[in-house]
This record gives structure tokens, C-alpha cells and sequence, in this order.
């Protein structure tokens, strides 16, 4: 597969979608090349069974926990909502019933509160967010998903755009296409790849300026027998200025494992000066400070520092607070690029900049303007 009309860069939820949008629209003339061993991006899952750094878990097992994004809100993204329900994939309400627990100083109890539920509700997925990458890689021709291959060079060749990347073993892959959409993060994008022509300058300055959403972030999830917080008439949810874990929720999966995760408050650069297990133990702690000693025992937790993720994060990243920015320029205004090149990320979505509903927006927006532009 050397010449193609589109080449979709990066296989998270916006390049899958991608792919599923031209599909329905009969343009099966496309590949996509991720650089990860398995699509997903920023979707990624842990179970029991499997540990998130070794491999995905499988499309069949419900109980999976989510170690990048985990909600989306119907009433406020209707066209996730839309795909999520075309798909089949069955939802459920983030569990919130019971008190919160604060936890302010060092020496101090934790204090119970009473916990104000979300408006609307958060909703979540059964067997996490990576079903609905497993139901998307469904819907797609999975021959035109090239996993492990890393995109080195996109440079524009007459009329054509030549696509450099390198696959597990080292060699060396060109693919023509007529455009590029590009499903990486903005900042990942300038700091991965090499554009020939160079990007203008001030498409560059804003892809670079645009944070990616769960760069800086990193995850804790425990896994337990039985939801004991519940019984306790405690809903999961935590915040703390103590730490390590700055915010913590109920976790707990319908027909499968209860479980809590968090958020940690410890900034990227921090949690580099600490091993892996040092982190594991103090979650624990905290886990046994907040809801007791059946909480320092899990039968099973993990950690996922996506700062650590080199497909993720950038050194730009590191000490970015997190937030959501507005979304930059999704392709250039002028130029040899324009129109040619398209920001298909979450990060380029107008509504939804970071979220997932952000991933089908951005997507969406770019496909409906290159078949209005060229209808073949």
C-alpha cells in the first residue's frame, strides 16, 4: 500500500473515527498509521489480568478501567453520544451516591461531607473507553490500520504528499497521499515530525502553544473485591491537599471489579524524582487514610504517567497545569499546506478542545470540509 487519497496519522478515537466517517461516506481509499502497537492514542485500559505498559486488554473483557479519559455527558455532546449509541455500547451513570471525604491538612482526619452529585451526570462505558475503540476497529477496514509505525516525515512532493515513517524494525516506509490528516496532538505534531515545506509560522506557534490534554496528568487505579466504601455510605469521591492523589472517584465497573482511581496532585516533574513502587505505596496509604485498612490492600492497582509517554508528552508538557485551551487554527490559512494538511486532534475541536467529543468534532469538521471542497 504505497499510494493512497488520504493518510490518517495517529489511530486514537479522532484518527478511528476518521476512518469510520469515510467509510460511510464510501471513500475506502485511506490509511492510517499509528505509532503505538494497537490503536487507542490516549484511550488506553488495565484490568486485572493485563498491565497497561505491557498489553491491551481484551475487546472481551468488561472489566477494564480507564487510564486516560473516562466520561462524556449526553445532553451536552450529542454527537458522542449519537456514535456511542449507533454502536451498541451500553452506558452507565458515574457513581456518586454516599458523602465525600476532604482531606485538608497533614495531621488532621479526614472530614465527610455531604457530596453534591454532577449536573448532568457523568456517564461512563461498560469494559471502559476502550470498547468504544474496539467497536470503531470493528466498523473499519482493519488492512488499512498500520500499527507501529512511527511518522517521521511529511513533505509535499509535486502533487503529492510523501509520508516517511519506520515500523518496529527499523525500516523505512514512504506512502503518497493527496492529503494528510493528522491525529496527533497539535504540540506532539511539531515536536515529532518534520514538515517539508516547513508549516507557516504561525500555524506552528499555535500548534506549538496548544497544550495536550492528559500530557502532564498521571492515574491511580485499585482494584478491590467488593465496593466496601459503599457500604460505609461513602461515595468514592475524595479530594485532598495532602496527596499524593489529588482527587479520587469511584471506579467500580458493573458486572466486574469495584474500584477507585485518582488523579495524582504531584506535577510531572515531581513524580520523575520517585520510582514507581514509592508512588504505588504512598497511594496506598492514602487510600487506607481516606476509607480505611481494607483500602491499603488492593488486589490489584496500577499507575499510568502520561507524562512519561513519549507518544503523548513533550518536554513542553512537563510543567503544564492540565487545563483546557481554546482550540488552535485545525489548518493553514494560506499556503502550499492549506487545505492539504488538516488538525483532526481533540485539541482542534471549537466546542469540545481535549475532550473526547472533541476527537469526533475535530474529525467530523475536517472530513465534511474536504468532501465539500472535493466530492469525489
Amino acid at each position: 500500500m504505497n499510494r493512497t487519497r488520504i493518510a490518517i496519522i495517529g489511530a486514537g478515537l479522532s484518527g478511528l473515527y476518521g476512518a469510520y466517517l469515510l467509510e460511510q461516506r464510501g471513500l475506502r481509499d485511506y490509511v492510517v498509521l499509528e505509532a503505538r502497537a494497537a490503536p487507542g492514542g490516549r484511550i488506553a485500559s488495565a484490568s486485572r489480568t493485563v498491565r497497561p505498559e505491557t498489553a491491551v486488554a481484551s475487546a472481551a473483557d468488561i472489566d477494564r478501567f480507564d487510564l486516560g479519559p473516562t466520561w462524556f455527558w449526553p445532553d451536552l455532546q450529542p454527537q458522542l453520544d449519537e456514535l456511542i449509541r449507533d454502536l451498541g455500547l451500553r452506558r452507565f451513570a458515574q457513581h456518586e451516591t454516599g458523602d465525600l471525604l476532604v482531606e485538608r491538612t497533614s495531621g488532621g482526619s479526614p472530614l465527610r461531607m455531604r457530596n453534591y452529585a454532577n449536573v448532568p451526570p457523568s456517564m461512563r462505558l461498560i469494559g471502559g473507553m476502550q470498547s468504544l475503540i474496539d467497536a470503531l476497529g470493528r466498523r473499519v477496514d482493519v488492512s488499512r490500520i498500520l500499527t507501529s509505525r512511527t511518522v517521521r516525515t511529511v513533505r509535499q512532493a509535486d502533487t503529492q504528499i510523501e509520508i516517511e515513517s519506520q515500523d518496529s524494525g527499523g525500516r523505512s516506509h514512504t506512502i503518497t497521499a493527496e492529503c494528510v490528516l493528522l491525529a496527533l496532538p497539535p504540540r506532539l505534531a511539531i515536536r515529532r515530525l518534520v514538515f517539508a515545506p516547513a508549516l507557516p509560522e504561525a500555524l506552528r506557534r499555535e500548534w506549538h502553544d496548544t497544550p495536550t490534554w492528559m500530557a502532564p496528568h498521571a492515574k491511580y487505579i485499585a482494584l478491590y473485591d467488593t465496593a466496601f466504601w459503599r457500604e460505609q455510605g461513602l461515595s468514592g469521591d475524595a479530594r485532598s491537599m495532602r496527596g499524593p492523589l489529588g482527587e479520587i472517584h469511584d471506579a467500580s465497573m458493573p458486572g466486574g471489579s469495584a474500584a477507585l482511581f485518582g488523579f495524582f496532585a504531584l506535577p510531572a516533574h515531581l513524580r520523575r524524582t520517585a520510582s514507581p513502587e514509592i508512588l504505588r505505596s504512598a497511594c496506598r496509604e492514602q487510600m487506607a487514610r481516606l476509607f480505611g485498612p481494607l483500602a491499603a490492600a488492593p488486589t490489584g492497582d496500577f499507575i499510568k504517567d502520561w507524562a512519561r509517554d513519549p507518544l503523548t508528552a513533550t518536554d513542553a508538557d512537563q510543567h503544564d497545569p492540565g487545563e483546557h485551551t481554546a482550540a488552535p487554527s485545525a489548518t493553514a490559512a494560506s499556503g502550499p499546506w492549506q487545505g492539504r494538511l488538516w488538525g483532526i486532534s481533540s485539541e482542534c475541536s471549537p466546542q469540545f478542545p481535549g475532550y473526547l467529543a472533541g476527537a469526533i468534532e475535530a474529525s467530523y469538521n475536517a472530513i465534511t470540509a474536504l468532501a465539500t471542497r472535493d466530492p469525489r
